[in-house]
């Protein structure tokens, strides 16, 4: 895993010849805060793959500065190149997401329905769903696949005895609902729905706008953690939480995705991970 920043000192010679710095795993680019002309940004992406394919590494971790360099990250991206967003850390973390809504407004979470957007269910986010079922008064399941989800309704009356709602009416899926964990839906599909106009919307995939002029509700698109306990990190180098880097991202690039729910829950647990959520 390569961590790509810009630099803290730059160097005249190193931005004028486009040099690259490598530092153990940290690709340290010849810029402070100028935007990139297209051309450069062609050349520093070039430069960035040669590094990385000389360890055939394909993921990387990319700081707060650099995103905002648009003409260098869709250049990665042209070679395929992986860049590390705390998306998919956010889905594992969703019933944490609202637990802190809740906790932080003083919602009684045994009063309220959770409303579910989502068209295809992961096993991560069934996990979160058993437990969602279990700590708030309802669930209601908002999709355009319905019979998709006939199977996951059955299974969730049998283990836990609780019924949950299946629908994808426009006009009422989502008019009396407080919370609602948008899962996948982009910006095009969730405004095609009448939304509460007082409701916390968490959008794990993020980027979406609410356009409903009533709309008075908290529409949240971006998260990041703290760590209480970062002696299971592995960076190669030394990280502070206020640095350059989001926590998020860097903690998802420890983890090891295709290993059970459980198995990521549980170093959760051990690294002590809070969440707090950008409104």
């Amino acid at each position: 895993m390569y961590y790509i920043q810009e630099t803290d000192k730059l160097n005249f010679l190193f931005k004028l010849f486009n040099i690259i710095k490598l530092e153990e795993n940290k690709i340290i680019l010849p810029i402070i805060d100028e935007e990139l002309t297209f051309k450069k940004a062609q050349k520093l992406a070039l430069k960035t793959k040669k590094i990385l394919d000389k360890t055939n590494c394909k993921k990387v971790v990319i700081s707060k500065n650099i995103k905002k360099q648009e003409k260098y990250i869709n250049n990665l991206y042209t070679y395929n190149i992986d860049i590390i967003d705390g998306k998919w850390l956010f889905e594992i973390l969703s019933n944490k997401a609202l637990k802190y809504i809740v906790n932080k407004n003083k919602i009684k979470a045994q009063e309220e329905v959770v409303s579910i957007l989502v068209n295809d269910l992961s096993l991560n986010m069934l996990e979160n769903i058993k437990e969602i079922v279990q700590e708030y008064k309802g669930l209601n399941i908002v999709t355009n696949h319905i019979n998709k989800f006939k199977k996951l309704e059955k299974q969730i009356l049998d283990e836990y005895g609780t019924m949950i709602t299946i629908t994808n009416n426009k006009k009422k899926s989502l008019s009396k609902s407080k919370l609602i964990l948008n899962v996948d839906f982009p910006e095009e599909l969730i405004n095609k729905y009448i939304i509460n106009e007082n409701a916390i919307i968490i959008n794990l995939k993020g980027n979406v706008k609410i356009h409903q002029k009533r709309f008075n509700g908290v529409n949240i698109n971006d998260y990041d953690i703290i760590i209480k306990n970062q002696e299971g990190l592995d960076l190669g180098f030394d990280y502070d939480i206020n640095n350059k880097y989001k926590m998020a991202e860097v903690y998802e690039s420890q983890i090891y995705q295709k290993q059970p729910y459980k198995n990521i829950m549980n170093k959760i647990s051990k690294d002590k991970v809070q969440i707090l959520l950008n409104y």
